[in-house]
């Protein structure tokens, strides 16, 4: 008896020449930057010409869009692991410099410059609300904050990327205060802005980890 779930061999071949579409697609990234991507330049390294690579992808957008949902997958994947695990919010930060580490470019790709030209659909935002919401659950585990800034009046009325409504406003200003610090000791440790001054990436890093849980 046929598997209905089972792939036809034109599925399977679809699905393997578009990883590999994409794998091109990284390594070029890797070497010049995601602005520098070329569909033409993809299309004679897999063997194709330019017009057959459209089969796979439309467009340079959509080839960048898939990127895009790969590494914002991955990176969700790897701090839901790590929570999984029991990795406390130290253990989610160490986690995510980890997989930034890893691959610079891919990091850069979601959290770096914008590729020129690109415009990124409104769905790829559900994947990257996945990470905050990993992070809000860790937040959340520890003793309420209970100061007020004028951000949490902010995010009163501006919440809707928040998956649940009760968490309280304190809890999603720290862990928003959270990511984003970190991203910045990150961006600029992985741009290179620390080459010369002379300490220790690693050291930074824990010193602001420590002031943002302890704060």
């Amino acid at each position: 008896m046929a598997n209905p779930g089972a792939k036809s061999p034109r599925e399977r071949y679809r699905m393997q020449m578009r990883a590999e579409i994409k794998q091109c697609a990284w390594q070029q990234i890797a070497t010049a930057g995601a602005s520098a991507l070329s569909l033409n330049a993809i299309a004679k390294q897999v063997g194709m010409s330019g017009p057959a690579l459209y089969r796979y992808f439309a467009s340079r957008d959509e080839l960048i869009t898939e990127l895009i949902r790969d590494a914002y997958r991955s990176l969700a994947d790897t701090l839901r692991t790590a929570r999984d695990s029991g990795a406390d919010l130290a253990g989610l930060a160490y986690a995510l410099r980890e997989w930034a580490l890893a691959d610079p470019q891919r990091y850069f790709l979601i959290y770096g410059t914008p590729v020129p030209g690109y415009h990124a659909p409104d769905d790829t935002t559900e994947i990257s609300n996945e990470i905050m919401t990993t992070l809000i659950e860790a937040f959340s585990a520890l003793p309420p904050d209970p100061r007020t800034t004028p951000f949490d009046t902010h995010l009163e009325h501006h919440r809707r990327w928040a998956a649940d409504d009760s968490v309280p406003t304190t809890t999603l200003r720290r862990a928003v205060s959270f990511w984003t610090r970190l991203h910045g000791v990150l961006s600029l440790e992985l741009a290179g802005h620390f080459t010369g001054m002379e300490f220790d990436p690693d050291l930074l890093f824990a010193d602001e980890l420590d002031t943002l849980i302890t704060q």
